[in-house]
């Protein structure tokens, strides 16, 4: 049965717009992914402020994987574009999460739905706004455009990136 997933990307080092369209690209030609909706893109600072700013943005995907499916395909994106895991919250080359799928919530080793943090995260929430200003938090049932609006974290929307 095919699921209306959402993903964040992020990129903070190197040719950051160039890893995130080649993440893109990369999920859309997986099997039993379609790419759906693009985000703009956004900047914002690194949690770890001694690391450069970050390109964030949101896709939501159509997809006949289960969370766990999806999950491994992010991964294996990560790893082709040279993603290292040396430091939590470290630099990265690209970062893709699940943050939603359909209204599911699912807590399993190496996956938490919806994204653990993502409420905290204006990287993360104006995005997912933008491309489905009725998202609810399957959680609680709050539009996630109210847990937008009371985070401040310094995420704007980026007039010099666009990913197409």
């Amino acid at each position: 049965m095919s699921e209306i997933a959402y993903v964040g990307i992020g990129s903070n080092l190197g040719d950051r717009l160039e890893f995130m369209r080649q993440a893109l690209d990369d999920l859309g030609q997986h099997e039993g992914i379609d790419i759906a909706l693009r985000s703009s893109v956004y900047e914002s600072p690194a949690l770890n402020r001694e690391q450069p700013d970050y390109l964030n943005a949101a896709t939501s995907v159509q997809t006949d994987l289960a969370p766990a499916e999806l999950m491994k395909a992010l991964l294996s994106i990560e790893k082709r574009l040279g993603r290292i895991r040396e430091t939590k919250w470290g630099p990265r080359t690209i970062d893709l999460d699940v943050l939603l799928f359909g209204d599911l919530v699912l807590a399993e080793p190496g996956l938490v739905v919806p994204h653990p943090r993502m409420l905290e995260r204006g990287f993360v929430l104006l995005p997912l706004c933008e491309i489905n200003p009725l998202l609810q938090y399957p959680v609680d049932g709050r539009p996630l455009a109210e847990y937008a609006l009371a985070c401040d974290d310094g995420t704007r929307r980026s007039s010099s990136f666009r990913l197409s």
